[in-house]
């Protein structure tokens, strides 16, 4: 069996990916099982240098093979913003709602595009790494709909659905989400590591 720390605090992403992550051959550890680690500073240009300083940097406190994400909301009509600061936006989801909501304030519905995008990366203690990215298409609502998720998850709407990440709920937003997508080909990874026995 694989053990896997997911190098986050964020409960709504520890809870996604261990839902997505559900095997046999993985057990997943949390940050929760060890000791209080050092934060790690984002300060990457990119999604992928944040999830792989994250992971690097945890596996080498731990010893233990991480895996990190990195996500952001890119909305079209801001240029690309949040983007890799998505998580900055604000103290709070509401907040940074909020912020999102204010800024498209009149926008039109054909304007407000947008995409979530997601790194993931898996470090060895050896210092084999692999790294995926996914991306979800949608659009942002003019008001947050839905209970579920965490996040954007409430202004983020799925057009094949037309109901947002909140409205959906956990099983169908995994199966589509930019997330769910990346999880499942570092899955592949996992299980091809698994099977050749390249673990060392």
């Amino acid at each position: 069996m694989l053990e896997i720390l997911i190098a986050t605090n964020n409960l709504g992403k520890v809870k996604e990916i261990k839902d997505i992550l559900d095997s046999p051959e993985i057990k997943i550890l949390t940050m929760k099982d060890f000791p209080p680690l050092p934060k790690i500073e984002e300060d990457g240009k990119t999604y992928q240098e944040n999830a792989f300083k994250k992971a690097r940097k945890i596996s080498e406190y731990t010893g233990k093979i991480c895996l990190a994400d990195d996500s952001g909301l890119e909305i079209d009509y801001l240029k690309g913003k949040p983007g890799i600061y998505s998580s900055r936006w604000g103290n709070s989801d509401e907040e940074r709602i909020n912020k999102v909501l204010k800024l498209l304030e009149n926008v039109p519905i054909n304007k407000r595009n947008a995409k979530f995008v997601c790194a993931v990366v898996l470090v060895f203690p050896n210092g084999k790494i692999y790294m995926v990215k996914e991306e979800c298409k949608g659009s942002i609502t003019f008001n947050p709909k839905g209970e579920h998720g965490f996040g954007y998850d409430p202004i983020f709407l799925v057009p094949e659905y037309d109901k947002t990440f909140a409205e959906l709920g956990d099983k169908i937003k995994n199966q589509i989400s930019h997330r769910g997508k990346a999880m499942r080909k570092m899955i592949s990874i996992i299980n091809k590591i698994v099977v050749s026995k390249k673990i060392q």
